[in-house]
């Protein structure tokens, strides 16, 4: 699998231009030989705009997957469309979107764990599961952006046979250092690929940081961004999983009988 992290500058409450900018770089990342993309969270209206966020969200994805399916159709690209703020039953979720080369949307995702330093469980709902799904063969699994803060997720992911991990995300720069540090303790205590996209660009007084990263299964990095706009990719080679997994058996020597959560 080669794949393409989209570290993606939105504005915000612009949804117009955003997709417009998302499809640009999507485009740009299947012509320099990504096979799968991700693009970072809440990218449609950026994170977030409190004032009229229901009127400015998709309605039930029907936008995004106007966009995406036949875009990776024509592409013969899986796209993870990170994740939009996306109206339903009258509530806004920020909901990710998965389409696969023939454009079958294959998995929907509502991030569980909301951001209450900033509010955003006062005006997004929460998720209530995890989702899988499978591309070219490989199984996936998907977060977004404060689930890195919550390794039980990770570890239930792992444990269903997940090999491969998408993170969007719109985290700060401000805390920049967490980012680098928890994506990178998720792939090795739980010996997968993780792809973690940001966003850049500020949000009013926000900044946000960038450097969306590809780590393997031992925690090394694959591919990082820097602070601005950027398309960064990695080739996975995932028989090294069997390798890792066998030399150091963590899933083996585990006694989850012992363990209160």
């Amino acid at each position: 699998m080669r794949l393409s992290v989209i570290q993606m500058d939105m504005r915000l409450g612009e949804s117009a231009y955003n997709f417009a900018h998302a499809e640009a770089l999507l485009r740009r990342a299947a012509a320099e030989g990504a096979d799968t993309a991700l693009l970072p969270e809440t990218w449609n209206t950026g994170f977030f705009p409190a004032d009229h966020l229901p009127e400015r969200s998709d309605r039930g994805g029907e936008a995004v997957k106007a966009l995406c399916a036949p875009l990776a159709r024509e592409l013969n690209m899986n796209i993870v469309a990170g994740s939009v703020s996306d109206r339903r039953g009258g509530r806004v979720y920020n909901t990710a979107y998965v389409f696969d080369r023939q454009g079958a949307c294959l998995a929907a995702y509502d991030k569980m764990h909301l951001f209450t330093p900033m509010g955003e469980h006062e005006h997004y709902a929460a998720g209530d599961h995890l989702t899988t799904f499978s591309l070219d063969g490989h199984k996936c699994g998907l977060l977004i952006c404060y689930d890195l803060r919550f390794p039980e997720l990770f570890r239930t992911l792992a444990l269903q046979g997940v090999e491969l991990l998408l993170l969007p995300a719109q985290w700060p720069a401000a805390r920049r250092y967490h980012w680098e540090t928890l994506t990178a303790a998720r792939a090795i205590e739980n010996q997968l690929f993780l792809a973690a996209c940001n966003s850049c660009g500020t949000a009013g007084e926000t900044v946000f940081g960038g450097a969306s990263r590809i780590l393997g299964p031992r925690g090394e990095l694959l591919a990082a961004a820097g602070a601005g706009e950027e398309i960064v990719t990695a080739a996975l080679d995932f028989s090294v999983l069997a390798e890792v997994r066998a030399a150091i058996n963590v899933f083996h020597d585990r006694r989850p009988e012992l363990y209160r959560l």
